[in-house]
C-alpha cells in the first residue's frame, strides 16, 4: 500500500505583522512610481509594539510622504484601536532612507557602466513555477490557504463575525495520490486574532462555518481535521505580540514551498531589481509552458549578474511530466520570452504603481488585470511551435 503524500502551505491575513511591513514597502514604491516611473526605490519596514521604522534607499524626482503612507496602509488594514496591536493615529513612524548607491545605479542605468545595456540591479537567482492542478496553475494548498486568509479578512471586514482582528493565519494539508494529483483536505489550520470573552467553541464553529467550509468544502471529506486558534486564544495580535519585517514572508508570497526560492523578496523593490521582475518573469514563462500543455508542472529558474543584461543561466524542469523534450522548452524561452530587465520592464509593463495589492495574499495566480505575469496569451505560440518541431522529427 501506498504511503500518503502530504504537502502543506500557508498563508497570512493582511492584518500579519510582516504583510504590514510588506505593505507599507510596496505602498511607498507605488507613490514613487505614480510620480516618476524611473523612481529607484528598495525600501523596507520594521514594526514592534506602536512603533514603525521605514529604511531603505529611494532616488526619484517625486516627494514622497513615508510617514502618511504608512499611517494610512495601517488604517485601511483594519489597526484602529491600539488593543488590536497597534493603531494607525498614534503609532510612531521613524524614517531613515537614502539615495540608491551610485555603484549600483550605473550598473541599472542604460549607457553607464561596464555594459551599456541596461544591467540586472544585483545578482542572484530568481524561480517561476506553474501547475496545471488548479485554474490558476497554482499549487493547490497555497491556493486554498491564500482563499481561506483573504475570507477570513472579508468576513472581518463587512463584522459578518464583529470580534475578528486583523491578525490572522491559515495553513492547509492536501493529501495528493501517485501520480501527483490533489485528493482531498487533509487538514485545515485557521489561526485568527479575536476581542477578548469570545469563547473559544464559539470561534471555532463560526469559523469552520463562514470562513473554512464556503471556500474548502469541495476538498473536506468526513476525516479532514480542523484545527482553529489551537492554543486556545490570540487576542494579542499584530506588532504588540510579535515583531514585523518586510520580506519575511517570501514562501507565502511565492508558491507556498512548492519549487524553489532564490531568496530574494519582492516588496519595496523597484522593477529594475530582478529579485522582482525576474520573478514575474519566470513565472510568465512557466504558467504559458503548462498552459500550452508542454507539461504538467514547470519550474524556471533565472540567474543574473550585477550589472549585465542577459542572464547568466537559464534552467528549465518539468520535474518528468514534460511532453517534449526539456531543449526543446528551452529553446522557445529564449526565442519568445523577455529576459533582460529592460525587456522584462516592457513586455510586463511594470513601471506602474500595482505593487501595494501584490503584497497581500500572494503575487501569483491572481485574476488581476494588472498582473501581466499571469497572462498566457504565449500558450498558443508555444503549442504551435513545438508541434512544428515534433513534425520535423518525426519526418526526419
Amino acid at each position: 500500500m501506498a504511503e500518503k503524500r502530504i504537502i502543506t502551505s500557508e498563508s497570512v491575513t493582511e492584518g500579519h505583522p510582516d504583510k504590514m511591513c510588506d505593505q507599507i514597502s510596496d505602498a511607498i514604491l507605488d507613490e514613487a512610481l505614480r510620480q516618476d516611473v524611473n523612481s529607484r526605490v528598495a525600501i523596507e519596514a520594521a514594526a514592534k509594539n506602536g512603533g514603525v521604522m521605514v529604511f531603505g534607499e529611494m532616488t526619484t524626482k517625486g516627494w514622497v510622504d513615508v510617514p502618511h503612507i504608512t499611517r494610512d496602509v495601517i488604517k485601511q488594514i483594519g489597526y484602529t484601536d491600539s488593543h488590536y496591536g497597534i493603531e494607525w493615529e498614534t503609532c510612531s513612524v521613524w524614517t531613515q532612507i537614502t539615495e540608491q548607491s551610485p555603484d549600483i545605479s550605473i550598473g541599472v542605468s542604460e549607457g553607464q557602466g561596464l555594459h551599456k545595456e541596461q544591467g540586472a540591479g544585483d545578482q542572484g537567482m530568481m524561480f517561476g513555477y506553474a501547475s496545471n492542478e488548479t485554474p490558476e496553475f497554482m499549487p493547490l494548498p497555497v491556493m486554498l490557504a491564500h482563499k481561506l486568509t483573504r475570507r477570513l479578512a472579508q468576513t472581518r471586514k463587512n463584522e459578518e463575525l464583529s470580534w475578528l482582528r486583523p491578525d490572522g493565519k491559515s495553513q492547509v494539508s492536501i493529501e495528493y495520490d501517485e501520480a501527483g494529483k490533489p485528493q482531498r483536505a487533509d487538514t485545515i489550520l485557521i489561526s485568527t486574532q479575536h476581542d477578548a470573552g469570545v469563547e473559544h467553541d464559539e470561534i471555532k464553529t463560526a469559523v469552520i462555518e463562514k470562513v473554512i467550509n464556503p471556500i474548502a468544502k469541495d476538498w473536506i471529506d468526513e476525516d479532514t481535521k480542523f484545527y482553529v486558534n489551537p492554543t486556545g486564544f490570540f487576542i494579542r495580535g499584530g506588532p504588540y505580540a510579535d515583531a514585523g519585517c518586510t520580506g519575511r514572508k517570501i514562501i507565502v508570497d511565492s508558491y507556498g514551498g512548492i519549487g524553489r526560492h532564490g531568496g530574494g523578496c519582492f516588496s519595496g523593490k523597484d522593477p529594475s531589481k530582478v529579485d522582482r521582475s525576474a520573478a514575474y518573469a519566470a513565472r510568465y514563462i512557466a504558467k504559458n509552458v503548462v498552459a500550452a500543455d508542454m507539461a504538467d508542472r514547470c519550474e524556471i529558474q533565472l540567474a543574473y549578474a550585477i550589472g549585465v543584461a542577459e542572464p547568466v543561466s537559464i534552467n528549465v524542469d518539468c520535474f518528468g511530466t514534460n511532453k517534449f523534450p526539456e531543449g526543446w522548452i528551452t529553446v522557445l524561452v529564449r526565442k519568445h520570452f523577455p529576459l533582460t530587465p529592460a525587456a522584462i520592464l516592457k513586455e510586463l509593463d511594470l513601471k506602474r504603481p500595482i505593487y501595494l495589492k501584490t503584497a497581500s495574499y500572494g503575487h501569483f495566480g491572481r485574476d488581476d488585470p494588472d498582473f501581466s505575469w499571469e497572462n498566457t496569451d504565449k500558450a498558443a505560440l508555444l503549442k504551435n511551435e513545438v508541434g512544428m518541431l515534433n513534425e520535423k522529427r518525426e519526418s526526419s
